[in-house]
């Protein structure tokens, strides 16, 4: 289960308590008191030395100070400084945070058990002094009143705790801290006392929350809640004697129809034995105790923490409340408003988005569904693809066979030509070498060695002759013929002559 860090606003004082449930043990691992003013539980040389460490650590030159943050209670980066400072070692994003607020944070509107059949939220929306307020009506809670009737707590539309916690997460670069719940500062510590303290249906109770600034005076009847006094004024900081709490006690009492006192409960800053025993010299039949937290393991705290844990009560109540709720032992308010919880969802969407979503679910579908659709067209138009480019290739070798068979035919017209060319001319060449073979059957002493044409269409002969009037007697014999040349040339001794004799040929 993750750390809550319990932060109660109480006008300038802010409390801080951190605490994790293990297994059944409850442990409060940090405390830290801040004012707003920049004066913590330390002391002013303290409090100075923070502020030099925090201008070492961050870079961030501190303007205006003199002796304190008192000079500058704006800035905003002075604040949430202080409060990283106290709560070091925690982190805060690790973190459930829960405000208790307080009044005028928070404001309780009565119900008599006369009206208490009616709807509260009516109720409230025709009380004009109601109307003139600040209230976030989407976010209400209901408690039982001693009387029997009912007591409706209403948040205000601004509220601080919450907008500390945002600067805080925004001074640690952080969107939100998670806000789980925002509970009322006097419903819980009611709650609280109702439970540690054993009390008598008809015993009247008063329950004493002494600040720094101001107190809280809770009556009690048995073990509800039948009153809850006006916020005083005087606390710590401002008290000079307690005998001013006498007067505004009785006052209460006059206002609330509260006849008596039996238990008197102090808590908060102040619960000296002066205090308890200036009660009992007012109120002497009265049972006067603190507040006792046993049920809390505070090992982990300071020594200056632990000698004033009382100063934490509120923290402690709600944390403990808290748990029991996340147990099921207890049913508590929580007023948690409705646009902090739409700040801190993943999601940012307004009521009209919200009908868009399935919408979009189904255009996710559709367009998943078209895109396997598309994969499994986009598969048979590959098969098809890859079988056409097979015939393309099969045709392919075919067109070249083609070719190759057209170059062939092509060719054989060629060589047909050729052949007719050739056979029109072999009838010349047939009667040409008729004559000569004629004429070297007659004439035996000559023989050829060679005959060629050239391209005028004149035969070329070369050969050797034992006689030269053999070869005067071919000239003759052949039409057109032209001895060239006769050059003496023996062979193995014996007289010969080479000649080289042309003619043309004529069809």
């Amino acid at each position: 289960m993750k750390p809550i860090v319990c932060v109660y606003c109480e006008g300038n004082d802010t409390k801080f308590g951190v605490f994790v449930k293990e297994k059944k043990q409850i442990r409060m691992l940090q405390a830290a008191s801040v004012d707003a003013y920049g004066t913590t539980s330390r002391s002013p040389q303290s409090d100075m030395a923070l502020i030099n460490s925090l201008e070492n650590e961050s870079g961030v030159q501190l303007d205006g100070i003199d002796g304190g943050i008192a000079d500058n209670p704006g800035s905003s980066s002075v604040m949430e400084g202080v409060i990283m400072n106290e709560l070091a070692g925690v982190k805060l994003q690790n973190c459930n945070f829960i405000p208790i607020l307080t009044e005028p944070s928070v404001y309780y509107h009565t119900v008599s058990k006369k009206t208490s059949g009616a709807l509260t939220h009516d109720i409230l929306s025709e009380d004009s002094d109601l109307k003139e307020k600040k209230i976030d009506r989407d976010t209400f809670g209901q408690v039982e009143m001693a009387d029997g009737g009912t007591m409706t707590v209403y948040v205000r539309q601004d509220v601080p705790g919450v907008r500390m916690i945002n600067k805080l997460a925004q001074y640690n670069n952080r969107r939100y801290y998670k806000i789980i719940s925002i509970k009322s500062a006097e419903i819980s510590i009611v709650n609280y006392v109702a439970k540690k303290k054993k009390f008598f249906p008809d015993d009247y109770s008063l329950v004493v929350y002494i600040g720094k600034d101001y107190s809280k005076l809770l009556f009690m009847q048995g073990r509800k809640l039948r009153h809850i006094g006006s916020t005083l004024d005087i606390g710590t900081t401002n008290l000079h004697t307690y005998d001013v709490y006498f007067s505004k006690i009785l006052l209460e009492m006059e206002n609330g129809g509260i006849p008596t006192l039996d238990n008197i409960i102090v808590s908060g800053e102040d619960v000296s034995e002066n205090l308890i025993l200036s009660f009992y010299g007012t109120f002497p039949e009265t049972n006067v105790s603190r507040v006792e937290f046993d049920d809390v393991d505070v090992t982990a705290l300071s020594d200056d923490n632990k000698a004033k844990l009382s100063s934490y009560t509120m923290p402690i109540a709600v944390a403990l409340e808290y748990y029991e709720e996340q147990a099921k032992e207890y049913t508590g308010l929580n007023l948690l408003p409705k646009y902090v919880k739409e700040n801190q969802k993943f999601f940012q969407f307004a009521w009209h988005g919200y009908i868009t979503v399935p919408f979009l679910f189904a255009a996710a579908f559709f367009v998943t569904f078209q895109f396997l659709a598309n994969q499994n067209e986009l598969k048979k138009l590959s098969k098809d693809i890859e079988l056409q480019t097979e015939l393309r290739n099969q045709n392919l070798q075919i067109l070249s066979r083609i070719d190759e068979i057209t170059g062939r035919i092509s060719g054989f017209d060629q060589t047909q030509k050729i052949l007719d060319s050739v056979s029109v001319g072999s009838e010349i060449w047939g009667k040409s070498l008729t004559k000569v073979s004629e004429f070297a059957g007659t004439k035996k002493s000559y023989w050829v060695r060679s005959l060629a044409i050239d391209d005028q269409k004149y035969a070329k002969i070369e050969g050797h002759s034992l006689n030269r009037s053999v070869l005067t007697e071919m000239t003759s014999n052949l039409d057109s013929a032209l001895l060239k040349s006769i050059n003496y040339d023996p062979i193995r001794g014996k007289e010969a002559y080479r000649f080289v004799l042309t003619f043309k040929l004529r069809k």
